[in-house]
């Protein structure tokens, strides 16, 4: 898992300095969770996203963002509470998810948002 900052987010992710509509600059669909490391919920979080980039490597990218440290990007998506989880596809719009989810529920949207469209040309 790459920890993000602003300067990698722009080049891996979004522009959003450039663009003001979303356009997804990555090789890949990715996982961004915005954490912080006095957060308890956040450490919940962690082994469970290690264990998929595992499983869906080659697949997904799965990035961390130091809310503490790149509060600017943290403003810039409206991060309110933490962990923040954004899910962000080949195509279209990215979708945010509160809260410290278990894997299931990460593997589910991993295959509704994230890879929807790969198994559809399988």
């Amino acid at each position: 898992m790459e920890h993000l900052t602003k300067e990698t987010f722009l080049k891996k992710v979004f522009n959003y300095e450039k663009n003001k509509d979303w356009n997804f600059e990555g090789e890949l669909p990715c996982i961004i969770d915005f954490y912080a490391d006095w957060c308890q919920p956040c450490k919940m979080v962690t082994p469970i996203l290690e264990e998929l980039s595992e499983e869906y490597k080659g697949k997904i990218n799965i990035y961390k963002i130091d809310t503490e440290a790149e509060k600017e990007l943290a403003a810039a998506f409206g991060i309110r509470s933490i962990p923040s989880l954004l899910f962000c596809p080949k195509d279209g719009q990215p979708q945010m998810a509160m809260g410290a989810l278990p894997k299931d529920t990460f593997k589910k949207v991993i295959g509704d948002v994230l890879l929807k469209k790969e198994e559809k040309e399988a």
